[in-house]
């Protein structure tokens, strides 16, 4: 028989392509969404970021390659600086959180999508037919959790 695991204190780790960067998050993520916005997209390289939310106190980011960038006024991006790696973002707008792109989570299927958010940026030929709640902007937190 499957041992429960307690999603509370359930541990979710990762790193960046390299490993010079390791993350380390307790508990279950808050959200996780699709984002469209063009700075996600320039800033991964893809079509749109997947990011997982977690309270802020509850991540680690650890190694010395970690960097961040502030990408736009109140906003910081981090990455490795030895592969180049996207790995977090942080925003004024919520101080408490931070969020991780799930692609550097070492079980990114753990992490399933609530939402498509900002899509009054999304690429014209990107087709959302996964029935997921789809958002113009980036919803409030409340708002996501009641609707999605």
């Amino acid at each position: 028989m499957a041992e429960e695991v307690d999603v509370a204190e359930a541990l979710h780790t990762g790193s960046c392509l390299c490993g010079g960067v390791t993350i380390a998050a307790k508990g279950a993520a808050t959200w996780v969404a699709h984002c469209h916005c063009r700075s996600c997209r320039r800033a991964t390289g893809g079509p749109f970021a997947t990011f997982a939310g977690f309270e802020r106190d509850k991540v680690m980011i650890s190694g010395e390659a970690y960097r961040q960038h502030a990408s736009s006024p109140g906003v910081k991006r981090g990455f490795c600086k030895k592969c180049g790696a996207s790995i977090s973002y942080e925003s004024s707008k919520w101080p408490a959180e931070i969020h991780i792109l799930v692609g550097v989570m070492d079980a990114p299927q753990d992490f399933i999508p609530q939402a498509h958010v900002c899509t009054k940026s999304k690429l014209a030929w990107l087709h959302l037919e996964d029935g997921l709640p789809t958002f113009e902007e980036f919803p409030s937190s409340n708002q996501q959790r009641e609707e999605a």
